[in-house]
């Protein structure tokens, strides 16, 4: 057979097996074209055994060095590297001297998969480095983040006004926050008069909503003595954040953008772990707030219970001698709601010298939704902090033209021509949807905007999301044995998809995992049909529809396509689909290595052979690894062990005994005996923030 040919049977090199016959036992010669038809078997079943040896030394290899890091790393002998809170993947193989693709497999192995830009936190880097090796530690770097950037801008052009004393009052705005279910949306439900809780979906909110209303400080109120006009109504603006786990970025953004707080907690209910992270997210905002402690009318209500529970994260009611102002009320029956806004009037008043603006300079704001209308295109909610956005400004969003203001709503729908300080508003004209959480700012020179275009300084809209990479290399995906789900998300707004893609980012698994081969907002395409049956997706559709042909093309092509309203349902059907993937993990326990002191005679199955256990322990029914000098030979099964004619369940450490050997590698005397245990674990799903 020409060596060529059985090459390519071998799935090698010519070159490469033409060098490695000698190593076998084959010198046919350096350049001989031609092998021995007699030696074409032999030399397969050689190979295989060579590739063999290879995968047992390895996998042994990585086994032990994998355990010294681990010893390294718990001694404090590994190398130390500084890491900032916030690092891409590429930079943190940089700072590692590691490939990158030994990073992201590390990554992978602890069931987060990133792309070579997606950035990850210190504490996760913290993990992973120790898996590599490397103690890390926290470096002080400061962020030079485009976002943070803009965030200074719009910090730095408040500041500019309250110097020049160009600033005049403004409605405060006020970020509502709390656990799930605990009412908020209800509260604001009856402070504007309308119905929005029961237009979503199960009942939780699902979007950041900014809304405006008036209310005149009661005369009872003004005897606490704060200052201020109180003879004629005073708008608020209410920012309501979604109370759900799958949106802490989008309450962390509403608490950046307002004045004043209002923790709701449901009196029936107490203290809970979203509760406990608004908390937390007020204290670092460093905003003043108010606690609104709804549901008094509900059966098992007990305000003094939850008061308890605040006082024991550090928030002292007023009434037992602290600064916290706790609020009784019950949105549902409109019980102290009036005493609610009174209370919220005199805060800002304590806090007039900060809430002020200039109105008269050119618009800056941050946006708080952003999507993709069918009907209206690209449309956007902006919260403006300073100066009066008008019809036709030029909009620029971190030195990106977006466009021009072609027409401007109010919350409630009215169509408006201007829009000053603390007014929420939707804007229509924009040539695309910005992130949520974007600066926007009316340009004075429109030629110092750079084109919207897709090399622009920032990836714009749905782009901007951090998501799990399907740029990863294939062979990397199969080195870390994974299996993947592949799903294509379309959503109705941007903050939904954001939320969605972050759910999904929590699912930990080292084993399984979701690659989002597409997103996108607005309602299921064929063409979106198309791209998930190439890519053997399921389309999951939050809050949108499939148009046109999209739901028939779904059904004939066998896609699988998904309808939700609620994040909940969305994340369990996701969660199910993995657990039919997952499979079962191979465990490896060390458990004693030893010496061959004899050969007495060879099986069918295998050898009976004489050894020393040297350390540890030989069980019956343990994997033996058979080592020549320092290479790996071959592995098999201890079937039996004897001392003497009895039969043993165990040899200890200094011990004698006969070993019947199950497996083909022929055993010599001296050759190195290493026992372990491999069983099969079922294995589980870890998600973070779920039971």
């Amino acid at each position: 057979m020409n060596i060529s040919e059985l090459a390519r049977r071998l799935r090698v090199p010519t070159e490469e097996l033409r060098s490695k016959l000698p190593e076998l036992g084959f010198d046919i010669g350096l350049k001989a074209i031609k092998v021995p038809d007699k030696d074409v078997g032999k030399i397969q079943h050689a190979w295989q055994e060579y590739k063999k040896r290879q995968y047992l030394q390895k996998k042994m290899e990585e086994q032990k060095a994998r355990a010294d890091r681990k010893a390294q790393v718990a001694a404090g002998d590994a190398p130390h590297v500084k890491i900032p809170p916030t690092v891409s993947v590429r930079d943190f193989a940089a700072s590692l001297d590691l490939p990158v693709a030994k990073v992201m497999q590390e990554l992978m192995r602890s069931g987060i998969l990133a792309s070579l830009n997606e950035r990850i936190d210190f504490e996760t880097a913290t993990i992973i480095a120790e898996d590599l090796g490397f103690i890390a530690e926290l470096a002080d770097e400061k962020s030079d983040d485009i976002a943070e950037v803009a965030a200074d801008r719009l910090t730095e052009i408040k500041a500019e006004g309250v110097a020049s004393g160009d600033t005049s009052p403004r409605a405060p705005v006020i970020v509502v926050m709390g656990h799930v279910d605990h009412g908020k949306t209800s509260l604001l439900d009856v402070i504007r008069k309308t119905n929005v809780v029961e237009g979503e979906a199960g009942g939780i909110t699902q979007h950041i909503g900014a809304y405006q209303v008036e209310h005149r400080l009661k005369d009872d109120a003004k005897s606490r003595g704060a200052e201020g006009d109180r003879g004629i109504s005073r708008k608020l603006t209410f920012i309501d954040t979604p109370g759900h786990e799958a949106f802490t970025v989008m309450r962390s953004r509403g608490a950046k953008v307002a004045d004043i707080a209002i923790l709701v907690v449901a009196a029936d209910d107490g203290v809970q772990p979203q509760t406990k992270e608004a908390i937390n997210i007020i204290k670092a905002a460093k905003l003043p707030f108010v606690v609104a402690i709804n549901k008094i009318d509900k059966e098992g209500a007990n305000i003094e219970f939850v008061k308890t529970k605040l006082a024991e994260l550090e928030l002292v009611p007023e009434d037992w001698g602290g600064n916290t102002i706790c609020v009784p009320i019950s949105a549902k029956q409109n019980t102290n709601i009036d005493g609610l806004l009174d209370v919220l009037l005199l805060v800002a008043d304590l806090e007039k010298d900060h809430i002020v603006a200039n109105p008269n300079r050119p618009a800056v704001g941050t946006i708080i939704e952003s999507r993709v209308d069918k009907g209206e295109g690209a449309v956007a909610t902006i919260l403006v902090q300073a100066g009066t956005l008008r019809l036709q400004d030029t909009i620029g969003v971190t030195g990106v033209n977006y466009g021009r203001v072609r027409a401007m709503r109010a919350f409630d729908g009215s169509t408006i021509k201007e829009a000053g300080p603390s007014t929420p508003v939707k804007i229509l004209g924009l040539k695309a949807a910005p992130s949520v959480g974007d600066i926007l700012e009316v340009a004075i020179d429109v030629s110092t905007l750079e084109p919207l275009r897709a090399q622009a300084s920032r990836r714009t809209g749905v782009e901007e999301i951090s998501t799990l990479s399907t740029a990863a290399k294939k062979e990397e995906d199969t080195q870390g044995e994974k299996v993947f789900l592949n799903v294509l998300v379309k959503a109705d707004v941007l903050g939904s998809l954001e939320a969605v893609i972050g759910m999904l980012q929590k699912i930990n698994n080292p084993n399984v995992g979701v690659q989002i081969v597409g997103k996108g907002l607005g309602n299921v395409t064929d063409a979106d049909i198309l791209r998930a049956e190439a890519s053997k997706a399921v389309v999951l559709a939050f809050n949108v529809k499939p148009a046109g042909v999209a739901a028939q093309m779904a059904r004939d092509k066998a896609v699988d396509l998904e309808e939700h309203s609620v994040i909940y349902k969305l994340f369990e059907s996701v969660v199910e689909r993995l657990k039919k993937l997952i499979p079962s993990e191979k465990v490896y326990t060390e458990l004693g290595a030893g010496e061959v002191l004899a050969v007495f005679k060879k099986t069918d199955k295998g050898m009976i052979i004489g050894a020393k256990v040297k350390k540890g322990k030989f069980i019956p029914g343990a994997t033996l690894r058979v080592l020549r000098g320092e290479q790996v030979v071959g592995e098999g099964k201890i079937e039996a062990l004897q001392s003497g004619k009895t039969t043993i369940k165990d040899v200890l450490a200094g011990q004698d005994c006969g070993l019947s050997y199950q497996g083909k590698t022929k055993i010599e005397v001296g050759d190195t005996l290493e026992a372990y245990h491999e069983e099969l674990q079922a294995r589980t799903l870890v998600v973070e923030g779920t039971k």
